[in-house]
């Protein structure tokens, strides 16, 4: 059942007191939601998997901290959750230590050294279809395992071999296929096959229940175990990959391995309100892009609107609408283009933003177009918070870009190929894998990091961490972050009722509110649609999945595991 919100709620609060809406409010979310996640007094890990919580979390229980934690749940994400989770994709962490220190871990793929700009085009310039998003010529240098061995040198408390040998134990008992998975599989697998060939794992009729075993991937984990960082970009697993992708018509070589190097970077911090938040500054859009949204709808009394009311969407889609046309024009590897950061952050730049927006009619996308381009990221991506028994926060989206990535699998290595260079503009002006539309700031070049829309993200409030939080959904990953927010701080609902609200989209171009399917307000949605907006229940039946961790009042912790997926939190 979805709640009911009322055509009349969109700003009739006249002689309403706030409380009694607020608990009309409660009362409705709950509806459609369970009152309240999993709450623990210590530490906390939600993730796609419960086998990958769990880890982590045992990670925690034996002195480790949220770093170490962070390096486990990676691998173990890598084994139980081939999906997303992976050692051959990358990502981005941002933390916050229990004394405050804030910083953010860049992991993010980069193009081969042999990369050009119009690699996917055809002679007469025209994006050949689906060559930057299966096979070999679409992976990106993988950044996943520099990042976990970057992360263990800066911060990491255990040993190595205790943060590896759990997934390592994980990959060799197996994992037992869940329905979501054998779904996953089962829409998958043909076009698997097709491109790893009929000899492969996943050449296989899985049944819930049965138990799928990863003994190559086990055997890769413990090579890069014993010998370190170096095995996977310098190594035999090196060698056997390289060898690997260029049977394949890949273009990856040794070198651009050996090259691969993770960056620190400031994070994108910015206040609303009471919160000030801590998210990921570029190559990812998400810090910046998020920013600016909550910059334009900051003037505005937002949870006096109501909850899901026609004005709340109009503000939001209106504000996003016009952070999305920035993105997509100014945004790309700050070590390859410069980026207007703090114009686009500017507080009158941003009213100004908004001035054309009215709540008696939808603006047109080509009205605040910044450029005439046209462009897609994946939704196969995957999140995970952590905090620790001493207070430290980590907030990890990492990814391999489309589901399965490249949909190229290595069975001697045991792991999915990313298919990660889809993210650059293809050509500047045509949709992505995410119909989102790229300009010259992320046009495709040698060693250069493609743009993204993981936003991993921290909230503070009073100086005290809040929430953090992060999603996969390629470019509805910032909006489903953004919704989260702030049904938790304008609408006080719980961190699980939070991630199970109903979400929707816009992001520029196309044109359209994507909404998920049958959890609207009829009238609402006939309300916006008699103002001109389109909406689009189609393209996206899940807008994002959520993956967040609350710090209560009395300090204890609240998970926020998303419905849509097997996502689970642990704790103790």
């Amino acid at each position: 059942m979805k709640p009911k919100v009322h055509e009349h709620q969109k700003t009739n609060f006249k002689g309403v007191s706030k409380k009694i809406f607020l608990l009309f409010l409660l009362i409705s979310v709950t509806v459609y939601s369970q009152q309240k996640g999993l709450v623990a007094e210590k530490a906390m890990v939600v993730s796609a998997r419960e086998e990958a919580s769990k880890i982590g979390v045992d990670i925690i229980k034996k002195g480790g901290n949220a770093f170490d934690a962070m390096v486990a749940t990676q691998l173990a994400l890598a084994v139980a959750y081939p999906y997303a989770g992976n050692i051959s994709g990358g990502g981005f962490m941002v933390y916050r230590k229990a004394n405050g220190d804030v910083g953010s871990l860049d992991f993010r793929e980069k193009a081969p050294q042999k990369a050009s700009k119009n690699m996917y085009q055809d002679k007469n310039g025209n994006v050949i279809p689906q060559l930057s998003t299966n096979g070999a010529l679409s992976v990106g240098i993988p950044g996943s395992v520099a990042g976990i061995f970057e992360v263990h040198k800066k911060f990491g408390k255990l040993p190595l071999a205790a943060l590896f040998q759990p997934s390592i134990d994980l990959a060799e008992k197996g994992i037992v296929v869940t329905e979501k998975e054998k779904a996953k599989l089962d829409e998958y697998r043909a076009v698997i096959v097709k491109i790893s060939g009929d000899k492969t794992l996943y050449n296989k009729t899985f049944q819930v229940g049965d138990t799928i075993k990863y003994l190559a991937l086990a055997n890769t984990l413990k090579e890069i175990l014993k010998n370190g960082k170096d095995e996977f970009y310098k190594g035999n697993t090196a060698k056997k990959l390289v060898s690997f992708l260029k049977q394949k018509g890949g273009i990856i070589t040794l070198k651009d391995l050996a090259d691969y190097k993770v960056v620190w970077r400031k994070p994108i911090i910015f206040r609303y309100k009471e919160l000030n938040i801590i998210s990921m500054a570029p190559p990812s859009s998400g810090g910046i892009t998020l920013a600016q949204i909550m910059k334009m709808i900051e003037p505005y009394d937002v949870s006096k609107f109501g909850y899901n009311s026609p004005h709340y969407i109009q503000l939001l889609v209106e504000a996003e609408r016009r952070a999305y046309a920035d993105r997509n024009y100014f945004l790309g590897d700050p070590d390859f283009v410069k980026i207007p950061q703090k114009q686009l952050l500017n507080d009158t730049y941003l009213k100004d933003r908004m001035k054309s927006f009215s709540f008696d009619k939808a603006t047109s996308s080509a009205d605040v177009s910044h450029g005439n381009v046209s462009v897609y990221e994946s939704m196969e991506t995957t999140h995970y918070s952590i905090v620790d028994s001493e207070g430290n926060a980590v907030a990890v989206t990492t990814t391999v870009n489309d589901a399965y990535g490249s949909k190229l699998y290595c069975d001697e290595l045991g792991f999915f190929l990313n298919d990660q260079m889809d993210d650059f503009s293809s050509k500047p002006g045509v949709p992505n894998l995410y119909g989102l539309v790229g300009a010259e700031a992320n046009s495709i070049a040698p060693k250069k990091r493609m743009l993204s829309s993981m936003t991993p993200t921290i909230v503070e409030k009073n100086g005290q961490l809040l929430m953090l939080l992060g999603s996969p959904g390629g470019s509805t990953i910032i909006t489903s972050v953004l919704q989260t927010i702030l049904n938790v701080y304008e609408f006080k609902m719980t961190m699980q009722q939070a991630v199970d609200a109903p979400r929707f989209h816009n992001q520029w171009l196309p044109d359209d509110i994507m909404v998920e399917p049958n959890k609207f307000d009829k009238t609402t949605l006939e309300n916006l649609m008699s103002k001109g907006y389109n909406i689009n229940e189609k393209f996206a039946p899940v807008l994002g999945k959520v993956d967040a961790i609350l710090v209560q009042p009395d300090r204890k912790l609240e998970g926020g595991a998303d419905f849509r997926g097997d996502d689970k939190a642990a704790g103790f």
